[in-house]
């Protein structure tokens, strides 16, 4: 066997989760699916209903305050899995194309093959997920013992408006549906911390990176292909954040004024989670960058003065002798590589992705605009500015 066909593939995901929902048929491979997150987000769900009806709290379940319960359970998860299909071919494609395009020197492939494999052994092992199991799980008995929330404030005065005993709705939601939810945030925590762990290992390894690379990254450039994958992932959190203050505003434990600094506050927070890997690199470009100034300046000094003597002092040239020849396409080519070289970006990812990550953390955000100005105001103030009145 080669050492190409036993170099193993990169993946953040797999474990037993991944492995009983390819048994279920579920999803495919060692990564979720959009149809495995229905699977466990809606039959809990299902079951918080089916409590409720009998108590008849349907309608303290269905108003507006509670939209956060919703909102986790039938959209965030599944999208938490569906993100996983989308992000895991793209991360496995970058790391083999470190290897084909020869961007990793091969004497570093055996190291560059033991990371990979370190980062498969911590994703889809049963430690770390049974440790974020018992952690989620025992928060709601373990955290008032140390002074910490149970997340069922909002709850109880939903349900105590109702004028019913809360009961097992309650507890149904406080005792499964949370921890289910923490559970699948801290499993993509660790992903994305094994990910920086991926990337600050391949900064240390010898990399060939061009400085007149057309991608502007020196040949990092499909990394910021990568980063805008996950572009679903920073969505679902900003969903999560959207239906926490509204929650907070429709019980009125929050000032629809304070979204002016939690808004912004979110943006950083997505940034630093999908831009911060991309600054492991920023030294390598910016050294990048200056040594090929240094080098390509040098040649470029070299040419100009062999073109200058042969084509503007040589009093033998002529417009006839410098009709066809190569040295003026020559000279705007290199002018053109100089250029790729003063413009190497810092940060692979460059506005592209700043753009896509913003949009993805405002739009959840948007309709909470509505519970501060109604739709009818609204529309009225518009049509008016529209018609100029």
């Amino acid at each position: 066997m080669t050492e190409e066909a036993k170099f193993p593939e990169l993946s953040l995901f797999g474990g037993p989760l991944q492995r009983t929902g390819a048994w279920l048929r579920l999803c495919r491979g060692e990564t979720g699916s959009f149809k495995l997150g229905l699977a466990l987000g809606l039959p809990a769900w299902c079951v918080l209903v089916l409590l409720a009806v009998p108590k008849g709290l349907t309608g303290a379940i269905f108003s507006l305050p509670a939209l956060g319960v919703h909102v986790r359970l039938l959209l965030v998860i599944p999208l938490f899995f569906a993100c996983e299909a989308f992000v895991g071919p793209v991360i496995a494609e970058f790391a083999r194309n470190l290897r084909d395009s020869r961007m990793v020197h091969e004497d570093q492939w055996p190291e560059l093959a033991a990371i990979i494999r370190r980062v498969r052994r911590l994703s889809g092992g049963w430690p770390a997920g049974a440790f974020f199991f018992l952690a989620a799980f025992s928060l709601p008995w373990v955290g008032p013992l140390i002074g910490l929330p149970n997340g069922t404030v909002n709850w109880t005065s939903i349900l105590s408006r109702s004028g019913r005993d809360m009961g097992l709705v309650a507890g149904w939601y406080a005792d499964f549906c949370l921890p289910l939810f923490r559970f699948l945030v801290l499993r993509w925590l660790w992903r994305l911390g094994l990910w920086w762990y991926f990337l600050w290992r391949l900064k240390k390894l010898r990399l060939s990176l061009v400085p007149t690379h057309s991608d502007g990254a020196g040949g990092l450039g499909f990394l910021s292909v990568v980063q805008e994958h996950f572009v679903p992932l920073a969505f679902a959190i900003s969903v999560v954040f959207a239906a926490a203050f509204a929650e907070g505003i429709l019980m009125k434990t929050m000032p629809f004024e304070s979204l002016y600094s939690l808004a912004p506050g979110v943006l950083v927070l997505v940034a630093g989670l999908f831009i911060g890997p991309l600054l492991l690199f920023s030294r390598r470009l910016w050294d990048l960058r200056v040594t090929g100034l240094d080098e390509y300046m040098a040649m470029a000094s070299r040419y100009v003065l062999a073109f200058d003597r042969k084509w503007i002092r040589d009093p033998d040239s002529s417009g006839e002798s410098q009709l066809g020849t190569g040295d003026l396409q020559s000279l705007a080519d290199l002018t053109n590589s100089l250029n790729v070289v003063r413009g190497i970006q810092l940060v692979p990812g460059g506005l592209r992705l700043l753009v896509w990550l913003a949009a993805a953390v405002i739009l959840p955000m948007l309709p909470l605009v509505l519970l501060k100005y109604p739709i009818d105001q609204v529309a009225r103030v518009l049509l008016r500015a529209l018609a100029g009145l």
